[in-house]
Parts: C-alpha cells; sequence; structure tokens
C-alpha cells in the first residue's frame, strides 16, 4: 500500500566519497517531515562505505558487492520503499531545505504531473555556492536529431525561467517521481530500464512518460546545486565507459519509444547525426564500438520493450512531435503557481 505523502529520497552511490557526506548532511536537513533516505552503494572502493556507515542511524543503506549501474541501483532503491513520491538524487547534488516542500507542492497542485523538476544551478566540486547563479537544467528538451539537453545549461540566471512549465522531462540527477507514475510506466517491474546502466536512463523515463500520457512539472520555487561531471561538449573530459554507453543508449532509446511517423518527419536529422555517431566511433572513439554489440545482445528485450510501451501509448504523434525543437519547448501552467501558492518570484538561496 502507498504511504501517502512519504517521499523517499533514493540515492545510488558509486566511489562518491568526495560529495555523498555533504549530500546527505543537506538531504537530512529538508524542511519536509516525512521523508526516508534510501542508498544503494554499487561497491564503492573510495571510503564511500565508511561515510555512508557515519548516517546508518538515520538512513538505509544497501552495499551491493557488484556495480550494477545507476538505472539498477535506483530501481533497487525504489523497490524498497512505498512512498507516494521518490526524489532520485545524484551524490553530487546539494539541497535547500525548501526542496523537497516545494516539489511536493507543486506536484499535489498539478496531477497531471507524473514528476517535477526544480532548478538545478551549478555549483563547484567543494559544494559552495558561486556568487552569480548558472542554471546546470531546468528540465531536459529533445531536439528532432534525438539529442536531449538540460535547459538552460551553462547560462546565468536572470530569471528567464523563474515559471510553473511543463516540460518534456527531467535530469534524473534531483527529479520527484509519482508513484502512482513509477507504477504505470515501469515495464517488467523496472522503472529505469537496466539495459541503459548509466546515462540517458532519465531521458528514456521521459520519453515513456510522455508517450503514455504524463506531464512533466517544472517548479522555480525549488532550487538545487549541481556538480556537473558530463557535458555534451566534454566528451574528452569523460571516461570512455560513460561514452560507451551514452552511445548504446541514444540507440535503446529509439527502439523503444520512436513511431514510424516521428522518424519520417525527422529522418534527416536522425540518420545524419547517426552517421556522425557512428564515424567518430570508428575513426575517434573506438572503445564506443561495443555499444553496438551491446545493442545487438539485447534487441530481442528492448524489441519486448517497444511493444509493451507501444501497446499502451496514450500520446499521439502530433502530441509527441511538439516537443522536438532545436530550441527548449515549454509550456506554461501559471494556474499550478497559483494552487501552490508559489507565484512570486524564485529567490535564488
Amino acid at each position: 500500500m502507498v504511504d501517502r505523502g512519504l517521499v523517499a529520497i533514493t540515492i545510488v552511490t558509486y566511489n562518491s566519497g568526495g560529495f555523498i557526506r555533504q549530500c546527505l548532511s543537506y538531504a537530512l536537513a529538508q524542511d519536509y517531515e516525512r521523508c526516508e533516505v534510501i542508498v544503494i552503494d554499487n561497491a564503492s572502493q573510495d571510503g564511500t562505505a565508511g561515510i555512508l556507515r557515519e548516517f546508518q542511524d538515520r538512513i538505509r543503506v544497501v552495499y551491493n558487492r557488484d556495480n550494477v549501474g545507476f538505472a539498477s541501483g535506483q530501481n533497487q532503491a525504489i523497490a524498497l520503499s512505498n512512498a507516494e513520491w521518490v526524489l532520485t538524487l545524484n551524490p553530487d547534488v546539494r539541497l535547500n531545505p525548501d526542496f523537497v516542500s516545494a516539489l511536493v507542492s507543486a506536484g499535489e497542485a498539478d496531477s497531471s504531473a507524473g514528476s517535477v523538476c526544480g532548478k538545478l544551478l551549478a555549483m563547484s566540486a567543494d559544494f559552495e555556492i558561486p556568487a552569480k547563479p548558472v542554471f546546470d537544467s531546468t528540465g531536459i528538451f529533445f531536439t528532432p536529431n534525438q539529442r536531449h539537453f538540460d535547459r538552460g545549461s551553462q547560462q546565468a540566471d536572470e530569471g528567464q525561467y523563474d515559471q510553473f512549465e511543463h516540460v518534456f522531462g527531467a535530469t534524473g540527477a534531483a527529479c520527484l517521481y509519482r508513484r502512482e507514475m513509477i507504477e504505470d510506466i515501469s515495464i517488467d517491474g523496472e522503472f529505469f530500464d537496466a539495459d541503459f546502466f548509466a546515462y540517458r536512463e532519465d531521458a528514456d523515463v521521459a520519453w515513456r512518460a510522455q508517450l503514455l500520457g504524463w506531464q512533466c512539472l517544472y517548479a522555480p520555487s525549488a532550487v538545487a546545486y549541481h556538480v556537473r561531471s558530463v557535458l555534451p561538449t566534454h566528451r574528452e573530459a569523460v571516461s570512455a565507459i560513460v561514452n560507451m554507453h551514452s552511445v548504446k543508449n541514444r540507440w535503446l532509446m529509439r527502439i523503444k519509444n520512436m513511431t514510424a511517423n516521428l522518424y519520417r518527419r525527422h529522418c534527416f536529422s536522425v540518420t545524419w547525426r547517426d552517421f556522425l555517431v557512428l564515424g567518430g566511433c570508428l575513426l575517434r572513439e573506438r572503445s564506443s564500438l561495443r555499444a553496438f554489440a551491446l545493442i545487438w545482445k539485447a534487441r530481442h528485450r528492448t524489441w519486448r520493450k517497444r511493444l509493451q510501451i507501444m501497446g499502451r501509448r496514450r500520446a499521439t504523434d502530433h502530441d509527441i512531435n511538439r516537443w522536438f525543437s532545436y530550441r527548449p519547448v515549454s509550456y506554461p501552467v501559471p494556474e499550478v503557481a497559483a494552487r501552490a501558492g508559489a507565484g512570486e518570484k524564485t529567490v535564488n538561496r
């Protein structure tokens, strides 16, 4: 039975010793009274386990023997709770004290929202708030060539994202998911696709949620800070394994979620990008070629997931296509701001 009003903050750690102590301190300092914190540690070797033991009387921890990935780790944490709301949280995120309460208030005011994201601002690895706020993410958007980006990433916060809006989806670094939606869109008991392992699994969830008729609400009254280590323009600074999963998951996400009509609309852009990715793997990033073997290995399983998604699809191609643009797309929902009692301009703290 779902525990109404309860929020489960779910964190997956893997060699997260540089961040997790501070992350947990801010998560446990939320002004929302009904929170539980669940941490899945993926066989960290850097002292993370010792830090987690410092919090053992206030959080629930599961220590995995192997690194099962972010997607499986989050699924594991979600299954351990019956909370009405689940806040997936990266270890490198600092929450403002009212972050959870602001998200829940917004979510309760918009029954169409299966997920709610706040204003994520960038911060340095020392967890200090910068003097001038710069966006990390205000939700994600998709381009016609099937790339997804964080709205506002690396832009100065000058009030341009201070309105409640429906966006395509949210980064899994800090997103509140409604249990009803989690159960509705899960496939074979998986909310995040375990075949993704890590990277793009949040975009896949966002696309699947849109297909099944759920909205994502952006609530600017909820403010947090994120140490961003992966940027689309800095692939050379990212580990080879993450880049490989990025390539693999680009195709897995398409196989599951893209309709023939949507592909026809954007076939030139999609195909051109595919050639660029394939060429990059062949000429510069040969370590990512393994992605194609993994796609082939998972082909039957991925196709079965597609059949389940398309068999239950509620959104039309027009509904989905309106989100695909080279500029961020959003749709204002001012009535939600009024119902949530947060219509005033967001103040960054």
